[in-house]
Parts: structure tokens; C-alpha cells; sequence
């Protein structure tokens, strides 16, 4: 059978069924007896009631025993929580490095049922194509995907960085017009030219505000938040402390709290959250979200993870659910459909355990995972996949004979370099003063340096390729490398040595996309990503086990910041230092800066 979003009707289409149904003049498809109802409208867990189900919608939540009749699927709870299905308001498909289609399981196996997608990455390299292949590929997946239309592509202008793409207000316009599940504007990341005025940022805010779309933001500093909220914004992921935190509820900016691995630089909800616990906010206008997963963590740290450390931060486990449900639904004006369990509602549920840990899930009333496996539903569904376009296939153009590494200083220099740590999102810009050497493993010895270089990767230039020095990395042989380099995704190349760095952007350039480990000479670990450069065409736990791999390797190596940190190294829009194909960026400056200048 086909399992999509289009498989359940419109509720316009339903009423009189629904109202037969939760009248007892007919009976329903599926009852779900013996369970306790969490209720996000209210935020009570109810005892003793049964969810009536008839075409995919629920009819009614009515008391333990109602159903006499004899017609309907009956499913026992067995006392277990029944509640809505979770709904992730803002994640980017692409990190996760597989397609909408396989990411449906991974999200399912967690409950979460809805998501809304900015596939800024694909734009990035593919322009309108990209995003509407995604959009073909989500219309095929088992699972509710909506888009938020990117709108920074690219992240910052073609002096700073290359890429694929370029989504000008026209083309966010002509997405809007044309693809019904385009419901909203995604993160404007350039949050300065936004708050400067700039006349692109502000068509692009335009083309959304005047289709009465909500726009998504992304900002960094409280001095931006007032002309970001007086632009049109209203949403953003990116609160970092309690009081930007605040500050952005109070200028009517909905907050998602972004919950990840506590290892990576995602997750800052135990910072932001205190805006509810410590300085005494509601929680109304408050969701959680993932933003970003390889496909690793996606299968352990799913929005269900996140809604649980909501719990953690001091949040009751009803009004974190509702926080990972109702609320991400009722920002995009979905409350109506999805995000809680009214009559008329899609019937997207999960049975969880008392500690919020999904065992089943029902999508349209379709049981797709039970006892946190999926059926033989699901596997059908993901069985047949969505193919992309041919020109997917083929995004990595690199000329040959690339200097990979900066000529070695004959005398002493002023050295601007990227410092990383943990949590990575964040990158110290720190001069050194390099004194002269005969080579530069005396500098990397000296100064816990290494080099990492981008290389353009779309065709557009004639092979722009900028050098950098990554310090604290803890790189000390081979190289690293990765075709996700955000948001541009050109290939960003750690290493240190000319022969293991192109090694590495050969074997990339080979799978047409991919991240790597290279260590004396041999790749050691891979992730292919031939479409787009960005994703595999394999299913998820089949990527996880790559990405696993990956990460073995990339420890072993000594990298101080994980893959999905390293592919931040050239996001041009957030402080204080990057580097992109064109060089060095200074941010909030967006200026170029100089490998070296003069001690």
C-alpha cells in the first residue's frame, strides 16, 4: 500500500463519517483501548480511555469500555501513554545525509510524525532544482514533511563564498506559488544585512510576508533582536543563554530549543530553557526541536530525546510533550491537524512508557513501529524510495593539480587562525606569531596547528581554493575532510600534508560526494554521499553504520571537534572567524581577512 501524507483524506472530506463515528451510529476502524491519554491541550495525563479511530483521523478519546460494537480493530495498550505524534519545527533533512524517504524511519522510530524542513543545504548546491526534488522526494516519504522555503542562498554574498546556488526573491516567490507544503520562510541567516537594512534580505522577507507566511530566524547577539523581530521575524532556534532567550520571547519571537548530543554544538536547550526556569516565562510560545542529525544520532537522540531533557531542565513530562507536539503545530497554524488528540485529528500517535520512551507509532493510523520496531507497513514504504534527478549525481567538479597547503613563510608573520573547541558552533579567532622554520611541522608542533582548506566544488570558479590554519584541532597526521561543508558546501580539507589531504578530496571527488578519514596514505573510514553531495542513497541504519564508523576513525585522528562541528568550520554568518573558497571571514564584520601579514 502507499503510505504518504496524501494517504489520509481531508478533513473536509470526513466530518460526517467522523461525527457517525464518535456518535456510536458507526463503527470505527481502530480502537485503541487500555491506555492513558496525555492530553497537550490540557496538560493532564487522563486515565482509562480508548483513542476511536476511522480513516486515518481520530473520531474521539472516550472512556475505558465505550466500544461495544464488533467491527473494529481492537489494539491493547496495556496501560501504556498514549499520546500525539512529535512534531520537529525546524530541522534540516540533508544533515541527517540520507533522503526524505529514509529519514521517515528514523523519525518514526522516535514518534516524531511532522517535521518542517529548511533544505537550505540541497539549495546551496542544486538552486530551485534541489529544493524541489526534496519536495518530491518528502511528497514519497512515509511521514508529514513540510517545507520552510529557504531563503538565504547563499548564506552571505559571492565575495564571501561560492555556491551552487542562488535563491533570489523571485525564485522563494515562484516556490511559495507553486508547492502548496511550502508553509513558511526558513532561518534568515543573515540576521546583519537584515538588521542593516539590506535590500535582498529584505525582498526575500517580502516575497513570504506578503503570502501572509511566517518567516523562521537565526541570530546571534541580543543588539540584532528588535530589528530582527521588526523585519518580520518570528521564530528562531538560536538562543544560546537565557537571556537572548528572553529577550526574543519578549519581541514576540517564538522559541525552538534546540536539544543535541551534549558532545556537539547543538545543544543549547539546558541554557535557553532557563528563561522558563529561572527568570519565569511561559512556556506557551516555547517548542524544542533537532535542527541538525547525522543519521548516527538520529536514531538515539530523536525529538523525543530532546522533549525528555526538556524534563530533565525542570519542565513537567506533559508540558514538555506539548512543548514537542502542540506547540510546533500551533506555530505554523497546524494545531487544528496535528499536535494533539481532538476528534478530526490526524491520528499520528505513539505509545510511550512513563518515562516519555516511544514503543510504538501510528502514522494516519497505520502502525509503522511496534515495540520500536518498524512493521512490515513501513519496510514496504521505504522499499520503493523516491530516485533524484541524474544531475544529482554529479555536483563535485574539481579541476586537478590543486595546491591544497600555504606556501611556508620565509620570515616572521602574524598568523590569523580558526581555534576550535568544544561546543564548535562558536570559533575563536586567534593571531600567532609564527617565527621562521624550515618546515610546518615545527609550527604545528609550536602551536598545536594544522591547515584546512576549502575548495570550490560547484564548477563556478576556476578552482578557488583558500588556505587556513585550524588551531587546537588535535589533528597530528593524515587529514579529514567533507563535501558538507555549510552552508555553501564547498569541501573543506583538514590535514597536514599536501599528499593525505588530496587523497582525501580525491576519494570525495570519486563518490561524487562524502566525508573521510585519511590516515598514511589510506581513506580508513567513508561516508558516501553521491547525491547532491549531501546525501546517500542507502537507508538509514545502513548510513548510521558508516557514520559510526566515521567517527571511530575521526577520534582516533585526535579531532577536538566532532564531523558535524568541523562542517561548520565555513558557515560565513556566525562569529567570529570562518573560512570559505574566498578566504578568511571576519563575522560580524564580513570582511576578508589575510592568512598572514607582516609581525
Amino acid at each position: 500500500m502507499t503510505l504518504t501524507r496524501f494517504s489520509v483524506k481531508p478533513l473536509s472530506t470526513m466530518t460526517r463519517t467522523l461525527a457517525d463515528v464518535a456518535s456510536t451510529r458507526r463503527d470505527p476502524d481502530l480502537v485503541i483501548q487500555g491506555a492513558r491519554v496525555l492530553s497537550t491541550y490540557s496538560e493532564r495525563i487522563l486515565s482509562d480511555k480508548e483513542v476511536w479511530i476511522s480513516g486515518g483521523r481520530i473520531a474521539a478519546v472516550k472512556p475505558a469500555g465505550s466500544y461495544r460494537g464488533s467491527g473494529a480493530k481492537l489494539y491493547d495498550a496495556r496501560g501504556g501513554i498514549i499520546a500525539p505524534g512529535l512534531v520537529d519545527p525546524h530541522i534540516h533533512i540533508e544533515s541527517s545525509m540520507v533522503t526524505a524517504c529514509a529519514y521517515a524511519e528514523g523519525a518514526l522510530l522516535n514518534g516524531t510524525t511532522t517535521i518542517f524542513c529548511d533544505s537550505h543545504e540541497i539549495g546551496n548546491v542544486m538552486d530551485v532544482a534541489g529544493v524541489e526534488a526534496m519536495l518530491e522526494d518528502a511528497r514519497h516519504a512515509p511521514l508529514s514533511i513540510f517545507l520552510t522555503v529557504p531563503s538565504t542562498v547563499p548564506a552571505t554574498s559571492p565575495e564571501l563564498e561560492t555556491a551552487g546556488g542562488d535563491l533570489t526573491p523571485g525564485k522563494i516567490a515562484a516556490l511559495f506559488d507553486k508547492w502548496p507544503e511550502a508553509v513558511a520562510l526558513g532561518e534568515k541567516m543573515d540576521f546583519v544585512p537584515v538588521a542593516m537594512g539590506d535590500e535582498r534580505s529584505h525582498a526575500i522577507l517580502a516575497a513570504a510576508l506578503e503570502r501572509g507566511r511566517p518567516v523562521s530566524g537565526h541570530v546571534y547577539g541580543r543588539e540584532f533582536v528588535a530589528a530582527y523581530a521588526a523585519s518580520g521575524v518570528t521564530d528562531t532556534h538560536e538562543a544560546i543563554d537565557r537571556e537572548i532567550a528572553d529577550d526574543l520571547l519578549e519581541a514576540g519571537i517564538w522559541l525552538f530549543l534546540r536539544g543535541g548530543p551534549p558532545t556537539t554544538a547543538w545543544h543549547s536547550l539546558p541554557h535557553a530553557i532557563k528563561t522558563i526556569t529561572e527568570l519565569g516565562a511561559s512556556h506557551k510560545r516555547i517548542a524544542v526541536c533537532t535542527d541538525d542529525r547525522d543519521a548516527d544520532d538520529l536514531l538515539f537522540f530523536g525529538l523525543d530525546w530532546v522533549t525528555r531533557q526538556a524534563v530533565v531542565a525542570g519542565m513537567t513530562p506533559e508540558q514538555a510533550w506539548a512543548m514537542g507536539s502542540l506547540h510546533g503545530a500551533t506555530r505554523f497554524g497546524m494545531e487544528n491537524e496535528i499536535g494533539g488528540l481532538g476528534g478530526g485529528r490526524r491520528a499520528d500517535l505513539v505509545l510511550l512508557t512513563d518515562d516519555l520512551k516511544p514503543v510504538s507509532t501510528w502514522y494516519g493510523g497505520e502502525l509503522v513501529v511496534e515495540n520500536s520496531k518498524i512493521t512490515p507497513v513501513l519496510d514496504a514504504a521505504l522499499s520503493n524510495p523516491y530516485r533524484y534527478p541524474e544531475a544529482a549525481y554529479h555536483t563535485v567538479k574539481l579541476p586537478k593539480n590543486l595546491k591544497l597547503t600555504p606556501e611556508l613563510p620565509t620570515g616572521p608573520v602574524i598568523a590569523h587562525t580558526i581555534k576550535t573547541e568544544l561546543p564548535g558552533i562558536m570559533l575563536g579567532h586567534v593571531t600567532v606569531e609564527l617565527e621562521p622554520a624550515n618546515d610546518w611541522q615545527t609550527h604545528f608542533d609550536r602551536h598545536g596547528l594544522c591547515f584546512v582548506t576549502v575548495v570550490e566544488r560547484h564548477g563556478k570558479s576556476s578552482g578557488n581554493v583558500a588556505h587556513g590554519l585550524l588551531n587546537n584541532f588535535g589533528l597530528k597526521k593524515g587529514a579529514v575532510a567533507s563535501s558538507v561543508g555549510h552552508d555553501s558546501h564547498n569541501i573543506i580539507v583538514a590535514g597536514t600534508n599536501q599528499t593525505d589531504m588530496q587523497i582525501a578530496l580525491d576519494a570525495i571527488e570519486a563518490k561524487q560526494g562524502g566525508a573521510c578519514v585519511v590516515m598514511d596514505g589510506k581513506v580508513t573510514a567513508m561516508v558516501p554521499l553521491p547525491i547532491a553531495g549531501l546525501l546517500s542513497d542507502k537507508r538509514v541504519h545502513e548510513v548510521a553504520e558508516e557514520v559510526k564508523a566515521l567517527k571511530v576513525e575521526w577520534e582516533k585522528a585526535g579531532c577536538t571537534i566532532p564531523y558535524m562541528g568541523f562542517n561548520l568550520i565555513p558557515l560565513s554568518v556566525i562569529p567570529e572567524i570562518r573560512i570559505t573558497d574566498k578566504g578568511l571571514v571576519l563575522v560580524p564584520e564580513m570582511t576578508i581577512a589575510p592568512l598572514f601579514e607582516p609581525a
